[in-house]
């Protein structure tokens, strides 16, 4: 579903994500493990086209994205989830979900489908989306981001900030949704969250591939966690 292929991105005059390349597929959860720094959160900025690439390719169901503007990204069905969800806080639960459907005109059920994964926001609905806890915000992203009825799903950082039941939640949406056929790039520090629902790990370190394997590999070689994420 999703190609990056020898991916170069610059950051101004300095090199940022050098020679990158993994795939997402349908039905995935492929997590972006490293340091900060490392380049992971500027590698889904490449794939939103908010971030230019030097070099390389980012393929997405066979079409080239490099050379799209951002705002033409989510209407080929790319959800995103930036860090810190970057909601509209003055606005309502509502009114930030009905921006969702905007952004690629989808049709109601895409609100109720999206509101049916979290429905604590369907008892919000009127509420303003900055007096949300933070966990809410974090569900309020995500559905925003479902209302586009997107086939690929970048997360970054979700469970950032989040009380244990928050992140439990996150997990089982995400688990939900890789189960519906979605693919989903995700970024994420906590590797406990990232274990129990990550298919493959590809691990960044300055600007660059270091290893892709699957999920299950990591309890045989736990040195790569330490190696590139500074975990032991």
């Amino acid at each position: 579903m999703l190609t990056i292929a020898g991916l170069d991105v610059d950051h101004g005059a300095s090199p940022t994500l050098r020679d990158v390349s993994l795939t997402v597929a349908a039905g995935e959860v492929h997590c972006l493990l490293g340091r900060n720094g490392a380049g992971k959160t500027t590698l889904l900025r490449a794939v939103m086209g908010l971030m230019r690439a030097r070099s390389g390719s980012i393929l997405f169901e066979g079409q080239e994205l490099t050379a799209l503007p951002a705002h033409a990204v989510p209407r080929l069905g790319i959800g995103y989830v930036p860090q810190g969800r970057r909601l509209f806080s003055e606005l309502t639960v509502r009114e930030n979900l009905e921006i969702g459907l905007m952004a690629r005109r989808r049709p109601r059920a895409a609100l109720e489908a999206a509101l049916a994964l979290f429905p604590r926001l369907g008892e919000r609905l009127g509420q303003v989306s900055g007096t949300l806890s933070g966990g809410e915000q974090q569900m309020l992203a995500m559905a925003r981001a479902l209302c586009l009825e997107p086939s690929l799903i970048l997360l970054d950082e979700p469970t950032e900030g989040l009380m244990p039941s928050m992140i439990s939640t996150i997990r089982q949406a995400i688990e939900t949704l890789r189960g519906g056929g979605k693919a989903i790039l995700l970024v994420e520090q906590r590797v406990d969250a990232v274990l129990s629902v990550a298919d493959r790990v590809t691990f960044l370190e300055n600007g660059r591939t270091r290893a892709s394997l699957p999920a299950s590999a990591l309890g045989a070689d736990p040195s790569l966690l330490s190696r590139y994420v500074g975990i032991s």
